[in-house]
């Protein structure tokens, strides 16, 4: 039974019809369904659907690739950003924040370009662009930066909450 299933993946039937329609014709006793096809099916449509709002926990699915690479987290009274931008000089970063977002940009120059024939290039250069948005609002007033070793960190105290104020009336 394990060579047949075997069999059935080397010739390249791995939808799920292909291996129906296989098992259909055949006269041994074997389940029609692979053991985990459905649950693969149903977390694909998951992240799908997460995908479409914002992602589980409001956290935004990003594609493989996007440059620059950034974690976002929260520490207790600020969000911390660390971005990973190696060779971009920061005084050519453009940083703003809002109260619910950041906008960072910039340009990463090619130094290899007119030096030989690339054989693979997987660093990105050029101009990039990113603005994510806040799950909660910041202070734009407070919001540090530093940049070391090829990683710029933007720290961003939470805004705090606007609390109601009672007001004594004068009586005339």
């Amino acid at each position: 039974m394990a060579r047949d299933l075997y069999f059935l993946l080397m010739c390249g039937l791995k939808s799920q019809k292909g291996i129906n329609e296989f098992l259909e014709d055949t006269t041994m006793l074997m389940t029609r369904r692979l053991p985990f096809w459905d649950m693969d099916r149903m977390f694909d449509e998951m992240s799908r659907m997460f995908d479409a709002f914002g992602g589980p926990l409001g956290l935004r699915s990003v594609p493989s690739g996007t440059f620059p690479a950034m974690n976002v987290y929260d520490a207790k009274d600020k969000l911390v950003v660390t971005v990973e931008i190696p060779g971009v000089d920061p005084a050519t970063i453009d940083l703003s924040v809002q109260e619910s977002s950041l906008t960072l940009s910039g340009k990463r120059e090619d130094t290899e370009n007119g030096k030989g024939r690339y054989y693979r290039k997987e660093r990105p250069t050029g101009e990039f662009h990113r603005t994510i948005t806040l799950n909660e609002k910041v202070d734009p007033a407070g919001v540090t930066a530093s940049y070391k070793d090829g990683i710029l960190r933007i720290e961003m105290p939470k805004a705090q909450a606007v609390k109601p104020r009672t007001i004594a009336i004068k009586a005339e």
